[in-house]
């Protein structure tokens, strides 16, 4: 990343009953992101925990009260809610955010940063080893090389939820999910829009507490659906690209004749 000057940076964390692990990812995030600007925020999205997730983030709140904030959901929106939430709070330059189960370490986010050039919009990681039961591997590869042949993908890794990205690509692209399937979408619509990626491998860690909201039979084939829907509005319909293609068109208008 060229410049004298760093950019700022927003880190967030997306969590939903991790009590276990969210305070240790807070402190890591903090003193990561002190190494890399001096102008940077940790947030974290709890998503309607019903653990004592929420308490132990008020609390950080008092220890850190310069570089963290809380979002508190009453309620449970989904982890597409949660990280429409988490990219609506951030404010600094560039956005990175990963999961609150403590699955990928946030320090490798230094990595992301190296690859964020001049000519990169955005950085995705890829899992170096899935750390997964068996069973998690397989629905997660069969995941993968189906959404990528139904959206034309070209990354690495659609599932590896540690992203680092431009704050402005937000001016262009509009997240409307709330389901799981917000990535999908996320991810197809910076390609469409002519967003540049780099990938970037990371380490997957086994999960020590708390048990995934996504594996299981009912949410698998919810999300089958979801995925189906996504296809039909983004890849049939192409219904982004025509709020895009208006939103040029009224600027032309607006410019007026040469």
């Amino acid at each position: 990343m060229s410049g004298t000057t760093p950019p700022s940076l927003s880190i967030f964390f997306p969590a939903y009953n991790d009590s276990g692990t969210i305070g240790s990812l807070v402190i890591r995030a903090l003193q990561v992101a002190e190494t890399l600007t001096p102008d940077y925020e940790v947030i974290v999205v709890n998503d309607g925990s019903r653990d004592n997730t929420g308490e132990i983030l008020d609390e950080l709140t008092r220890l850190y009260p310069e570089h963290f904030r809380v979002v508190h959901h009453v309620v449970n929106r989904g982890y597409g809610g949660a990280l429409r939430s988490g990219f609506d709070a951030a404010s600094k330059d560039l956005v990175f955010y990963t999961d609150g189960d403590a699955q990928y370490d946030p320090g490798e986010v230094t990595e992301l940063w190296k690859a964020l050039t001049d000519d990169v919009d955005w950085v995705n990681g890829w899992k170096i080893s899935r750390s997964d039961p068996l069973h998690r591997i397989i629905i997660g590869r069969i995941y993968h090389h189906t959404v990528k042949t139904l959206f034309g993908l070209t990354v690495r890794d659609v599932d590896c939820d540690f992203r680092l990205m431009r704050r402005r690509i937000f001016d262009t692209v509009r997240l409307e999910k709330n389901s799981g399937v917000i990535c999908l979408e996320m991810m197809k619509k910076f390609k469409d829009a002519g967003f540049r990626v780099a990938e970037v491998p990371v380490h997957h860690y086994h999960r020590t507490h708390g048990t995934s909201q996504f594996f299981n039979f009912p949410r698998i084939a919810r999300t089958g659906v979801d995925v189906l829907k996504l296809w039909w509005a983004l890849v049939v319909r192409r219904e982004h690209l025509r709020g895009v293609a208006a939103a040029t068109a009224a600027a032309g208008q607006a410019r007026g004749p040469r």
